[in-house]
């Protein structure tokens, strides 16, 4: 008869095997997750996020609130994404006593900085902070809180990117080149003129300790000058709209950056005789070169390409150019056909290009670019017909790419390219399929399941189509729309339809953007097609106004961030009026910033 172990009232747990040739008994202890040291917790916490570590432990007992509030390691805080209560708790119970083990700060909400930084000068207490990221903080507060980064003795990398228009990008790079012990900067500034930027003044600065400067800005080509001669460390320079010069007399004096080994710019009116003047004077020991050039012929001879690269950047190994036509075509045509870039120099370099272009008659866009392989983060795919200069890059699975654009007006079945990794599409035309659907056609160029941010950019695009190509996308979290009205009665039709009434039930989207000046009737059904919206962006018709915020702030449950474009400002003294006189909201900030409406609760 087998033996009976009693269970003993602590937490060993015993295993007893009755055996003819053997007895054992085998003890094990079980052992509680909340009872383990606090320093096996600190292990766990370097590898996680602050706000995960707060949401997942600080609510649990009150052992975790004191070792979280007490917390005596270095940390990264992302408050990108939260609501006003929210907030208000974290900054209470985290940021503020234990701002000086910060190690990361991100804070991505016009809002946020307003409350942690009421006085400037408390930025100095981030006595740990080795990186911030400031998005959409208002420019005003630039020279204050930026004046008072110089007394922050780790900070070594910068990112910055301003909510408002920027009059003069002078006054940015005067604060930041003050910084002598920054090593990574990236600023992102809207200007509202691109075209008539100014060059950036840098007479009054000194020498920075800058190596990797991202500008995704215009910035005028005949600042370069300057700029190297106060950035002598650099070692990656990447600027998404450089803008040339009218003035053809421009000219510029040799400086040896020998750190310097890459470059990334996308170029805007600039031709390839000035290109060749920043090759020469500046860029002899890049590794490293990517341009980008829209329709200039110019930069479509390839023996004027093998001379430059031969006689003036010899350490070249990666060269990545894109050429994109949307006039120019017979240029175009003449790049994809004549054959230049395949000859004995480009072999030897193991360097390749291929090309695409919108089958449709009635369009002008194409695209000249490199791979083998493509290292581009975005790519722009235009529907074409199987028709390649290299017939090596067929079926070719673009790994690098996140973000692709679709183009063209005829959806056509393409097994050249597959983008295995890509997180976000941007759709730029309606493609229309011969046979099928074009959300077919999309499936077979990228898995759609694993998209995260959408963007509708065009306004042809049937609405109902638009639903089930998000029905294909379970993961979408962004979706950004370009969203044209429809009356009433169809939208009752879609409502009563079973994939709008799946969708509603199943979808993740939290963030909206719809490019479209909205009706209530359209309003009510975003409500009804996406009730876990966070935060929403929106136009609106102002005689509605009122009635449409009365009903987004009583009906969504989930919404803590509302921007309303294109407004007049004093429409910021009406709907505090109205949400205080209605009760809609108890606990609120609102903001008027170049015409557009912030609301955070």
């Amino acid at each position: 008869m087998e033996r009976r172990i009693k269970r003993p009232s602590d937490d060993t747990v015993y295993n007893y095997n009755n055996n003819k040739k053997s007895k054992f008994l085998v003890t094990t202890t079980k052992s509680y997750f909340e009872n383990l040291p606090n320093e096996t917790f600190y292990e766990i916490f370097e590898y996680l996020e602050y706000n995960d570590i707060y949401h997942g432990f600080f609510y649990l007992n009150k052992r975790f609130q004191n070792l979280l509030i007490n917390l005596n390691i270095p940390f990264q805080i992302n408050l990108s994404t939260i609501s006003k209560l929210q907030f208000d708790l974290y900054n209470k119970n985290v940021f503020q006593p234990n701002k000086h083990q910060i190690k990361i700060l991100r804070l991505s909400n016009p809002f946020t900085i307003d409350m942690i930084f009421s006085s400037p000068r408390l930025i100095c207490n981030l006595i740990r902070i080795e990186k911030l990221i400031f998005d959409h903080i208002n420019s005003k507060y630039f020279n204050n809180i930026l004046k008072y980064l110089m007394h922050l003795p780790k900070l070594h990398s910068l990112i910055l990117s301003p909510i408002d228009y920027i009059q003069n990008p002078t006054i940015i790079f005067n604060q930041i080149f003050r910084l002598k012990k920054l090593k990574y900067c990236k600023l992102t500034y809207k200007i509202k003129d691109n075209e008539n930027i100014l060059p950036i003044d840098f007479d009054q600065y000194e020498q920075n300790s800058i190596e990797y400067l991202i500008i995704n800005s215009p910035f005028r080509y005949e600042s370069f000058q300057k700029l190297f001669i106060y950035l002598p460390k650099l070692r990656h320079l990447s600027i998404n709209y450089l803008l040339g010069s009218n003035n053809s007399q421009i000219n510029f004096y040799p400086i040896e950056l020998k750190d310097l080994k890459y470059v990334s710019f996308d170029l805007h009116s600039i031709n390839f005789r000035q290109f060749k003047k920043l090759i020469k004077n500046f860029f002899h020991h890049i590794e490293v070169l990517r341009i980008s050039t829209f329709d200039d012929f110019s930069y479509s001879h390839a023996e004027q390409w093998e001379e430059l690269i031969s006689s003036s950047i010899p350490n070249l190994h990666i060269f990545d150019m894109k050429n994109s036509y949307t006039t120019a075509m017979d240029g175009f045509l003449y790049l994809c056909l004549s054959g230049h870039f395949r000859s004995k120099f480009w072999e030897e370099k193991q360097w390749f290009f291929d090309h695409q272009y919108d089958c449709h008659e009635s369009s002008n866009n194409g695209t000249f670019y490199s791979t083998n392989p493509y290292r581009r983060k975005d790519h722009t795919f235009h529907w074409q017909y199987n028709h390649c200069i290299d017939s090596n890059v067929k079926k070719h699975d673009f790994k690098s790419v996140k973000h692709i654009n679709i183009c063209g007006k005829r959806a056509i079945n393409n097994y050249v390219i597959y983008f295995s990794n890509a997180t976000e599409l941007t759709i730029k035309n309606y493609g229309k399929t011969y046979y099928g659907s074009m959300l077919t056609v999309l499936n077979q160029i990228l898995p759609l399941k694993q998209l995260k941010k959408l963007i509708i950019d065009c306004n042809d695009f049937p609405i109902q189509q638009v639903l089930n190509l998000i029905s294909l996308t379970p993961n979408l979290r962004l979706l950004k729309w370009n969203f044209q009205s429809i009356d009433q009665t169809k939208l009752k039709l879609i409502e009563q339809s079973e994939t709008f009434r799946s969708l509603s039930n199943t979808n993740k989207i939290q963030n909206l953007q719809i490019l479209h000046c909205c009706l209530f009737d359209e309003i009510q059904f975003f409500i009804k097609l996406f009730p876990q919206l966070e935060s929403l962006q929106i136009a609106v018709f102002r005689k509605q106004i009122i009635q449409i915020i009365r009903c987004l702030l009583s009906k969504m449950d989930h919404l803590f961030f509302l921007h309303i474009t294109d407004i007049i400002k004093t429409y910021l003294q009406k709907l505090n009026f109205l949400i205080k006189s209605e009760n809609l909201l108890n606990d609120y900030l609102i903001k008027f910033i170049d015409h557009d409406l912030y609301l955070w609760w």
